[in-house]
């Protein structure tokens, strides 16, 4: 049986000898031997004992601080019948002996033991060899990957796939004992490297799996070659990761920011709906968020296939049934020899987004209330029904129900869209979310320039709330935007929050014309005046309002006048006031004369 013991002794020569010789004395043959030297301010690691058993601790002459220990780890094999508490007893007399225990594992093993497990949970295989070509380690992906065999069928019979074989019994094999498809890691034991390159792997089901590969000498401190290590990235992870990088990322409902009522009830309604596969009605002002809405329920709703977002105002009438549904070929002129498939043929299994479906022509509601029904679609041109599996969902800015009562549009394809109805509120009528919404953007804005995360001035904030909105969520989002960019500080002020009737007299429109930073001046003393920011509590009866805005805005032109003119008497004269008026008011605003 296995015996395994951690020794802590004062630190002095003959340790291991004076140990040696007391083991070998009991029977006992050393399998192997770690020893340790730590300085006295170093704590030892805790040490784990054996399930089952009490830690055997020897006699501890004094306290095991304040000087140099050595730390001895062994493992010896030892005679079933041994007599314990005689062995304990015996090596409580070797001197300087502070304490032993009996302990799970060793440290070596320890290290071993976590290094494999952290090889096991790499996505790349990865294998490597001594300086003799025998295997050190080898994890679960390379041994699936290649197909490894062990000389004694580590996983099954001799000759077979042994991927699932663990590392442990594997390692020390040479490698054509493996059954490795490719030995070109042999080649760097006489230095040479492989970087990147393809090599395609044949899998016993007879497939082919494509890898980039990349193989390096191992050497020690002195610069000789003592083993080798490969590494291969399977490419479909690297075409999987090329395409996130690539295609947009999935919207969840964690995206949806908004702390109205109306939109956590609209959240709500539709994580409950997502899963089904009934029509789902979206209504919202232009620039509410349809659309992200749209796809957080696809996300939500498992569906592998696409998600297919159509347009039914941008296409032409005669263009918007041969893109919807496709066409055979020759259809008409113009269109391609083989003919093509429809959005809702290209959409199997995912998500289509009937976007702006009031504006859809009459002719084309008839064929789309039968789309619905059926599920299937029959291309321009063509005779057959080709059986669509598809999620429909659909987006309106207009009031259907008047539509409806012109006869613009079709009462049974209302009644066959509108089975589960979510209202998206305008930005209006949520203006709590507001500054949710901006320094949600501005987060957002930061992570994608690399910038620095700006904030807004307490004007800005008031300015964004004061606004009405026409544009909803998608016109707050370009005006924080812009403001973000063009403001050269890390808070943006009110002076760059412009609106697009703002734009036509130029950039700053009629913020331009007022001095750097009045225009922020105002509207912070206006928005601490109307509560919109934090400051100073101002009387319920607004008395003293108009008093706060003057003396907020009186201090930041005298701070600003006399910092720019470098001493008082120059901002007297340039504000139009004596240097003693000056003075007192510099006083009273707690300000420094410079």
């Amino acid at each position: 049986m296995k015996l395994r013991m951690e020794c802590i002794f004062r630190d002095r020569v003959g340790i291991v000898s004076d140990l040696s010789s007391l083991l070998a004395g009991q029977a006992l043959s050393i399998v192997s031997m770690e020893v340790e030297r730590r300085a006295g301010n170093d704590a030892p690691p805790p040490a784990v004992s054996a399930p089952g058993t009490s830690p055997a601790a020897g006699p501890a002459p004094g306290p095991a601080t304040g000087m140099d220990r050595a730390f001895v780890y062994l493992e010896a094999d030892s005679p079933s019948d041994v007599d314990r508490a005689a062995l304990f007893e015996t090596l409580g007399r070797i001197p300087d002996l502070l304490e032993f225990r009996i302990v799970d594992t060793l440290p070596a093993e320890e290290r071993a033991n976590r290094f494999l497990v952290l090889l096991d949970n790499l996505r790349d295989g990865v294998l490597s060899i001594d300086a003799q070509g025998r295997l050190t380690s080898i994890n679960k992906v390379a041994r699936e990957a290649y197909g490894c065999t062990g000389a004694s069928g580590a996983s099954g019979a001799p000759g077979k796939p042994g991927g699932g074989a663990h590392a442990a019994d594997l390692s020390g094999l040479p490698l054509d004992a493996l059954g490795l498809p490719d030995r070109g890691i042999l080649d760097c034991l006489s230095g040479r490297e492989l970087v990147d390159a393809k090599r395609e792997v044949a899998t016993p089901g007879g497939g082919r799996l494509q890898f980039f590969v990349t193989r390096r000498p191992i050497r020690d401190g002195e610069g000789r070659i003592i083993g080798a290590v490969e590494v291969a990235r399977d490419m479909r992870e690297i075409r999987k990761l090329a395409r996130s990088l690539t295609e947009p990322a999935q919207v969840t409902f964690g995206d949806i920011v908004g702390q109205h009522p109306a939109i956590g009830f609209a959240i709500s309604f539709a994580r409950r709906v997502a899963t089904t596969d009934s029509i789902i009605a979206i209504r919202g002002e232009s620039g509410t968020g349809k659309e992200l809405f749209a796809r957080a329920i696809h996300t939500a709703s498992g569906r592998q296939g696409p998600f297919v977002p159509i347009n039914c105002a941008a296409l032409p009438e005669q263009l918007l049934e041969s893109e919807l549904f496709g066409y055979e070929a020759g259809a008409f002129t113009g269109g391609r020899r083989e003919g093509k498939p429809g959005l809702f043929e290209t959409a199997r299994g995912g998500t289509v987004l009937l976007d702006e479906i009031g504006d859809m022509p009459l002719a084309s509601q008839a064929k789309m209330l039968r789309v619905m029904q059926e599920g299937s679609v029959r291309r321009v041109g063509g005779t057959a029904e080709v059986p669509v599996d598809v999620r429909i969902i659909t987006a309106t800015n207009r009031t259907l129900e008047r539509l409806v009562e012109e006869g613009r549009f079709r009462q049974d394809l209302y009644y066959r869209i509108n089975v589960l109805p979510i209202h998206i509120p305008p930005l209006k009528e949520r203006p709590e979310d507001i500054a949710v919404l901006a320094e949600h953007f501005l987060l957002g804005l930061a992570a994608r320039l690399g910038g620095p995360v700006r904030s807004l001035s307490p004007g800005a904030l008031a300015r964004l709330a004061a606004h009405h909105w026409p544009g909803n969520v998608r016109e707050l989002k370009n005006v924080v935007e812009r403001a973000a960019i063009l403001c050269p500080d890390e808070v943006v002020g009110a002076r760059f929050i412009l609106f697009a009737h703002e734009l036509e007299g130029g950039l700053f429109g009629e913020s331009a014309r007022l001095a750097d930073g009045v225009a922020d001046t105002v509207a912070d003393a206006a928005a601490l005046a109307s509560g919109h920011a934090h400051g100073p509590a101002l009387r319920q009866d607004g008395e003293g309002r108009l008093k706060d805005m003057i003396a907020v805005f009186e201090k930041r032109i005298i701070s600003d006048s006399v910092a720019a003119a470098g001493s008082v008497r120059k901002a007297a004269k340039k504000l139009g006031i004596s240097h003693t008026a000056l003075l007192t008011k510099l006083r009273r605003h707690g300000l420094r004369a410079v």
